[in-house]
């Protein structure tokens, strides 16, 4: 087959196969609402101007670094395959799901390139086929997550460069493609605008077939 004759459809994660956002019901699996609150308080100077902003990247960076570091990959990929597979029997969205098995019947190439961290989304991915992930991944040293991001925050833009990476690690020219996007929201903006084919699914998609 040539490059010329390959379908891509990227799917975004969280609101696009999901019904509800992931991220936060992940992190509350490693401390309590208490206890992720008090380990705040001391960093209220650094989250202030963040929040104005709504930069979401620098608040991933500090919810990684409170709550993972020092914690064993051990801990986390125990963790990341209970709530992946919870996600997989209960938070999907029906119609997108039909429409990434729609993709797959075709024989087209699935990639879910998500703001998500990589080790649950890869649980998910793993059991909707054979689906790759492009995702905010976890850094680690010597079994243990160091509290910082490996790479930057899969979101906005950076979808755009990882798709890219990913596509060219898999001998796929972008100008000799066909892509489909999904998402939902202001973080798949730049997705989208490089897709041949954009669909925001923040209404239920009303038919299987694009």
């Amino acid at each position: 087959m040539n490059a010329s004759d390959v379908t891509v459809a990227a799917f975004d994660f969280d609101g696009t196969l999901t019904r509800r956002d992931t991220v936060v019901p992940f992190l509350r699996r490693f401390t309590t609402t208490g206890r992720f609150a008090a380990s705040l308080l001391p960093q209220t100077l650094r989250l202030l101007p963040i929040a104005v902003r709504r930069d979401r990247d620098r608040l991933r960076a500090l919810a990684t670094d409170l709550v993972f570091r020092g914690r064993s990959l051990d801990e986390v990929r125990a963790h990341a395959d209970s709530w992946g597979m919870q996600i997989t029997e209960s938070w999907l969205r029906p119609d997108t799901t039909a429409r990434l098995h729609w993709h797959a019947e075709q024989g087209h190439r699935i990639v879910i390139v998500s703001a998500s961290y990589e080790s649950y989304v890869r649980v998910v991915a793993g059991a909707l086929g054979d689906i790759a992930v492009v995702a905010t991944r976890l850094e680690a040293d010597e079994g243990r997550c160091t509290g910082r991001l490996d790479g930057a925050n899969c979101r906005g833009p950076e979808k755009v460069r990882r798709l890219h990476a990913w596509l060219e690690a898999e001998g796929l020219a972008r100008d000799e493609i066909t892509l489909y996007a999904y998402g939902d929201s202001s973080g798949d903006r730049e997705l989208l605008a490089w897709s041949d084919h954009p669909h925001r699914v923040n209404e239920p998609l009303t038919s299987v077939a694009p």
